[in-house]
């Protein structure tokens, strides 16, 4: 009794005004006001924690794939996509965020003054392309919202297929070490709006989105030039969520992010190796992986709605 005391003072000091997800129940016998998430059992807590430890890990190791590569196994576990995604949309916001400061503070840090009578400072390079950001950005914006209203008025069982699916096209790219490319304005621009659209409904859209981005951006800048375009995309998807009235599932943060982290710091150490040397056979024991676990997870969906 004691214990939910304090949790429910907790709750209302940390997320005062957020609805049903603010109170915690008087004692412990009364029902969890917060939705399936606290109707799982105990190894599916701990897969889910597992899995948003790898999450962290591709996002700042990969600077994308935070989601298409931990959305297939979270729906393993509990196959709805709605939980997941403002759980992975607030991680994205808080360490895209955090790595984009850190890594221009450093950059900052790092400048220099000129010698001679003319001495100046130079002034540090963003790590962020912005000027190209913004013109890809309105490339992508409809099409970006037309995904999020598809995601919210798809059924779950719907919306698991679509990810399934894309997610077994991406592997078979990984594969065959043959991602996709773009050789043209018109292919860019293509690649571009389904891209935009793909995110919109599942947040897994990166991969086409970085055959356009790849080629027009400088390796060191690519990272976090992706974190501000999936900060933008994400910030988008959340007011969304909002006025839909979707559960953001904001208490289990407490646990969450900090697994999240713990996979982010590895994937930053990850990431200057990849700068480093290109890794394709992890690319393609990924792929099969994910292939595998695609077709089982399609395999499920498609023989319960039957």
């Amino acid at each position: 009794m004691a214990l939910c005391q304090v949790g429910q003072k907790l709750g209302a000091t940390i997320f005062p005004g957020s609805g049903r997800l603010q109170r915690f129940p008087d004692s412990l016998t009364e029902p969890l006001p917060w939705g399936v998430m606290f109707d799982l059992s105990m190894v599916q807590y701990t897969l889910i924690g597992l899995i948003f430890i790898w999450s962290g890990f591709v996002r700042s190791g990969l600077g994308f794939g935070g989601a298409v590569l931990s959305l297939p196994f979270l729906l393993l576990v509990h196959n709805d996509p709605l939980v997941y995604l403002p759980l992975i949309s607030v991680h994205l916001l808080v360490f895209s965020s955090l790595t984009i400061w850190l890594n221009n503070r450093k950059r900052a840090s790092g400048t220099t003054l000129t010698s001679g009578p003319a001495a100046t400072v130079e002034t540090p390079v963003s790590s962020v392309d912005w000027p190209y950001l913004w013109r890809i950005l309105a490339i992508m914006i409809v099409p970006k919202l037309i995904g999020v209203f598809g995601l919210i008025t798809l059924p779950a069982n719907v919306m698991s297929v679509i990810i399934f699916g894309i997610v077994s096209v991406y592997s078979l790219s990984y594969i065959l070490n043959r991602p996709f490319r773009s050789n043209s304005k018109v292919v860019d621009t293509l690649f571009l709006m389904l891209g935009g659209y793909i995110s919109g409904t599942s947040l897994i859209g990166a991969p086409l989105i970085i055959a356009v981005v790849a080629q027009h951006v400088a390796r060191e800048r690519l990272r976090d030039t992706l974190f501000a375009l999936w900060f933008i995309l994400v910030t988008i998807k959340m007011a969304a969520f909002v006025w839909a009235g979707v559960d953001l599932q904001l208490i289990h943060h407490l646990w969450l992010l900090p697994c999240a982290a713990i996979g982010h710091v590895i994937g930053l150490r990850f990431h200057e190796r990849m700068l480093q040397a290109e890794t394709p056979v992890f690319f393609r024991v990924l792929g099969l992986v994910l292939l595998v676990i695609s077709f089982i997870g399609l395999g499920q969906v498609l023989l319960g709605s039957a």
